[in-house]
């Protein structure tokens, strides 16, 4: 099989996690705060905290950028239920 045939088993999607509410809360800010400096509705944020979106990696970059934080200390991404380490530990 080559890399694009459609029978090709996709790996398992590992959700972008994020850190938004802590760094908020850190700062002191409200919802609403993070949301007008990023000119965005303050829903979205809530989304965001709650992982029920993804943000765009305009917003992403804003988002470090508001909290001067790398974007990796705002957005990770999970880990798969099963990693393999216990069988690269043996």
């Amino acid at each position: 099989m080559s890399l694009s045939d459609p029978r090709r088993a996709s790996p398992e999607p590992r959700p972008v996690r994020n850190r938004i509410a802590a760094l908020r809360h850190r700062k002191g800010v409200s919802r609403r705060q993070l949301a007008d400096a990023l000119s965005v509705h303050y829903q979205t944020i809530g989304y965001l905290e709650r992982e029920l979106a993804s943000p765009s990696l305009f917003h992403a970059l804003q988002i470090a950028k508001y909290f001067d934080v790398p974007i990796a200390d705002v957005f990770y991404m999970s880990e798969p239920a099963d990693t393999g380490a216990a069988q690269l530990a043996e």
